[in-house]
């Protein structure tokens, strides 16, 4: 009898999830006709499996700077309009989008990003924690982290020695992936884990935490299909790892600063900073810094090993380009090692190369705000309370803002050229731009520069050029190559 009451409610339930999905599809159609009446153009390609900045930008060039996206009963409006973008973004009267940050608040019924910095919506929750997370970014914090950077650097040159000096193949993402973590894990937690060297659980769950993310964003009703249970097993462990991780560190932290003892004022430290100085802390107060043990665990590694794949591709898809970068790294850093903070400012045309990577291969490309009250964009009337969409991949590769815009140009970025009016966007804009852009690209400078420095490479022939979207782009090869030294 007990299992037909239950089939019986599971029965309903479905039942009920059927009649409100129709329901709520037949009210998106009466209010904004498309093309698919059921569920309106996002539902259908979300589920495609596709990387979805492509599509948006097809429809950017199809439609003009502003667009609708009917998902369900929901509006979102694409805007590639650089005036929409300047007043949206740069204004805190704009907030995030509730909707979207509310499906990475849990993962499946463990909490993922929660309320931290990255995920909260609420601007004087946000705020708040912005201002305690400060002082671990500033330059001069910054500049005391460059031995950490090039030791860190120093450990992926040698595994790429081995790999040069037996001839074997380089995952070059693979390996650039741990050493990012590696970086961020002993400069804003004081752990050293030396992942380039040794294996570790954290790569692994930081992916799949990732991947289960996009899958929660991009089907409303993954978690329901019995299909999907063993993997939705395997990104709830996951989160639990990261965070009985960080449960762990915290308080081996807070220890060492309630007995007095000398700690780096690094991102930890602010992290248990933002819950105050009580002896007895809350369990809200618990959980917001484990919020933001995962977000900058993850924005920390996952973006900048990206970042620095997609720019070995293009540079050795430009060998034009690699000769010139390294002619220049030669240049400032002759045979010298050690990289100094004064050598990333002479760098310039590196951080031209970096940025350009970035124009076409954003780590995070899209970003969204909510208006309260009606508005106007490139002369059309925008109801309130819709959500707007930004998206600098869509920018990036449009004609109207970079002329041939699939060329890998990086002299676009020369100190001379005219720069791009709000339609290049890596970091945010405004307020609520990355904490962590300048830790990101001092870190990039310092990887590529050794590499340039000792090494030249090329690409396996036969894999793809293909982006993978998984909530941050990624290269889909794991971008393989060929390493041999300089000298030979």
């Amino acid at each position: 009898m007990g299992a037909f009451y239950l089939f019986s409610y599971w029965f309903g339930f479905a039942i009920l999830c059927i009649l409100l999905l129709i329901a709520s599809a037949f009210l998106g159609y009466c209010l904004y006709r498309s093309n698919y009446f059921r569920v309106g153009y996002s539902f259908k390609e979300t589920r495609s499996g596709r990387n979805l900045h492509d599509k948006f930008l097809q429809w950017s060039e199809m439609y003009g700077p502003v667009y609708r996206i009917n998902s369900l009963h929901m509006v979102i409006i694409g805007v590639t309009c650089p005036e929409a973008t300047k007043e949206i973004l740069m204004s805190p009267k704009y907030p995030k989008d509730k909707l979207l940050y509310a499906r990475l608040f849990n993962l499946f019924g463990v909490r993922f990003l929660g309320s931290g910095l990255v995920s909260a919506t609420n601007h004087e929750q946000w705020y708040k924690q912005r201002r305690i997370m400060d002082p671990a970014f500033s330059t001069l914090y910054l500049r005391g982290l460059m031995g950490t950077f090039n030791e860190r650097a120093e450990n992926l040159m040698d595994e790429l020695t081995k790999l040069a000096d037996s001839k074997k193949e380089a995952k070059m993402h693979q390996l650039l992936s741990r050493v990012t973590l590696d970086v961020i894990t002993k400069v804003a937690f004081g752990m050293d884990l030396d992942l380039v060297n040794n294996d570790s659980p954290f790569p692994k769950a930081i992916e799949t935490c990732l991947k289960g993310m996009v899958a929660n964003l991009r089907d409303l009703f993954f978690q329901y299909k019995q299909k999907n249970r063993p993997f939705i097993k395997e990104v709830r462990e996951a989160c639990q790892f990261l965070r009985t991780t960080g449960e762990d560190w915290i308080s081996k932290r807070r220890t060492a600063v309630q007995n007095g003892e000398d700690v780096p004022k690094d991102i930890l430290t602010q992290i248990i900073k933002s819950a105050g100085q009580e002896e007895e802390i809350t369990k809200e107060d618990e959980d917001l810094m484990l919020d933001n043990f995962v977000t900058f665990l993850i924005a920390g590694q996952e973006t900048t090993a990206s970042q620095l794949a997609f720019c070995i591709t293009e540079l050795a898809r430009n060998p034009d380009v690699m000769e010139k970068a390294q002619k220049e790294v030669d240049s400032v850093l002759g045979m010298k090692q050690e990289i100094s903070y004064d050598d990333l400012g002479e760098l310039t045309y590196l951080g031209q190369v970096l940025k350009e990577t970035l124009r076409l291969y954003p780590s995070a490309p899209g970003l969204s705000r909510e208006v309260s009250s009606d508005i106007t964009i490139a002369g059309y009337d925008i109801p309130g309370g819709t959500i707007q969409m930004f998206d600098t991949y869509v920018n990036g590769r449009m004609d109207k803002f970079f002329k041939d815009p699939l060329t890998f140009d990086p002299d676009r970025f020369h100190p001379d050229a005219t720069k791009p009016y709000y339609c290049y966007f890596p970091f945010a804009l405004g307020a609520r731009s990355c904490l962590g852009q300048k830790f990101a690209q001092m870190e990039a400078k310092v990887v590529m520069a050794k590499l340039l420095q000792r090494f030249d490479f090329s690409l396996v022939p036969g894999q793809s050029f293909d982006i993978l979207d998984t909530g941050t782009l990624r290269p889909k090869s794991g971008v393989v190559c060929n390493i041999k030294h300089r000298d030979q």
